[in-house]
């Protein structure tokens, strides 16, 4: 582990501090979940399978950076897969407990304590850059969106899960349940700061249209957005059960796949 620069942005200085000091408390909501199935990798909120949804594919000899890796359970899984793994992650609770992960399952990688906005890799250093509601979800995409083309070789894979658009207009800040109706404009979408008792972090988000004009303009060409759909019977530690038709009739999260041209 090793340090990174400071952080000059004030949303970044705020989620940090939250993760510093909710990370116990969020391992131990999230722990069913996030440390079952070793052997499986998962995405989202409601822990679907990988081997459906075929988002990373063979990731065997890749260099692969895990961007906001928190406590490294899927960096591990990822690894099991034969991948030369890298995380990063501006936590250090989190990348510690990372690496208790890594001494109980015999599965253990570099991680690097550092701001997701300005990372301390050179150019070109991977094949795979992903996460699954890790920093492309706390911090501005059009610093991340950038940084992760930069450290990306040509045909480098970028892949992030994220909260849907969907979700984001049908909620309020203060009050994270969804609705059926829409409760916040679309257009102009970039950050919000949630201030639930629990919960004290800003939140990016861009427009559909915006977020693939990002992407052009950064070389990546669009391979895929997988809208995330639960099965009936689904349960997650993150989503209160009330909330699974409506996740059935809309996407609570989805899944950007873009590749570097």
């Amino acid at each position: 582990m090793s340090g990174s620069e400071r952080e000059t942005s004030v949303h970044v200085r705020r989620n940090r501090e939250h993760w510093e000091t909710r990370s116990a408390d969020y391992q131990g909501w999230n722990r069913e979940q996030l440390n079952a199935r070793w052997d499986e990798l998962r995405w989202g909120v409601w822990d679907i399978p990988e081997n459906e949804l075929h988002v990373l594919g063979d990731v065997d000899g890749l260099d692969a950076l895990e961007y906001g890796c928190g406590a490294c359970q899927t960096g591990i899984k990822v690894a099991m897969r034969g991948a030369r793994v890298t995380g990063l992650d501006f936590s250090e609770p989190q990348l510690r407990e990372g690496l208790r992960h890594m001494e109980a399952t015999g599965v253990g990688f570099p991680v690097v304590q550092a701001d997701g906005e300005r990372i301390p890799f050179a150019d070109e250093s991977f094949d795979l850059v992903w996460c699954d509601h890790g920093v492309m979800s706390f911090a501005d995409p059009y610093r991340t969106v950038p940084e992760a083309a930069r450290v990306l070789r040509a045909g480098g894979l970028l892949a992030f899960s994220m909260v849907s658009v969907f979700a984001w207009i049908s909620a309020m800040p203060e009050d994270e349940r969804v609705s059926r109706e829409l409760k916040q404009p679309y257009f102009g979408l970039r950050s919000q700061d949630l201030n639930d008792p629990e919960w004290h972090t800003t939140e990016f988000q861009l427009t559909y249209g915006d977020w693939i004009r990002l992407f052009r303009a950064n070389g990546f060409v669009i391979e895929d957005l997988l809208e995330l759909r639960p099965e009936p019977d689904s349960v997650s530690t993150y989503i209160d059960p009330e909330d699974l038709p409506w996740s059935r009739d809309y996407p609570m999260d989805h899944i950007w796949k873009v590749r570097k041209g």
